[in-house]
C-alpha cells in the first residue's frame, strides 16, 4: 500500500481542523440560545438594581473598573515591579492615580 502524499496529509488535516472549527461555532451558537432565558433575566436585575459596575477585569482592583479603582493601586506592587498580571498591558492605571495634587 503506498503511502500518502504530505500534501494529501495536509489536505486531510486542514479539512479536519475546518470541521472541528465549524462545530464550535454550531455550539457558541447552541449555547447563546439555551443562555437567552438566564441573560434576559440577569439584565431585568440589573436594571432594577440600577447596576453600574462594569467588570472589564477580575484581576487587580485598578484593572476591574476604570471609574472604580482605589488610590493605592499604584502602589501595590514596586514600581519596577514586573507587571503579574495580563490585562495590566491592556489598559494603564486610571489618569487619576497619576494626576498631581
Amino acid at each position: 500500500m503506498p503511502r500518502p502524499a504530505k500534501a494529501d496529509l495536509f489536505l486531510l488535516l486542514l479539512a479536519l481542523c475546518t470541521l472541528l472549527f465549524l462545530a464550535t461555532l454550531f455550539d457558541a451558537a447552541q449555547r447563546r440560545d439555551a443562555a437567552a432565558p438566564q441573560l434576559a433575566r440577569l439584565r431585568a436585575t440589573v436594571a432594577t438594581l440600577a447596576l453600574s459596575d462594569l467588570s472589564l477585569f477580575t484581576e487587580a482592583r485598578y484593572t476591574r473598573h476604570l471609574s472604580q479603582a482605589d488610590r493605592f493601586a499604584a502602589f501595590q506592587d514596586h514600581p519596577l515591579a514586573l507587571e503579574h498580571f495580563p490585562s495590566g498591558s491592556l489598559l494603564p492605571p486610571p489618569s487619576l492615580l497619576s494626576e498631581a495634587r
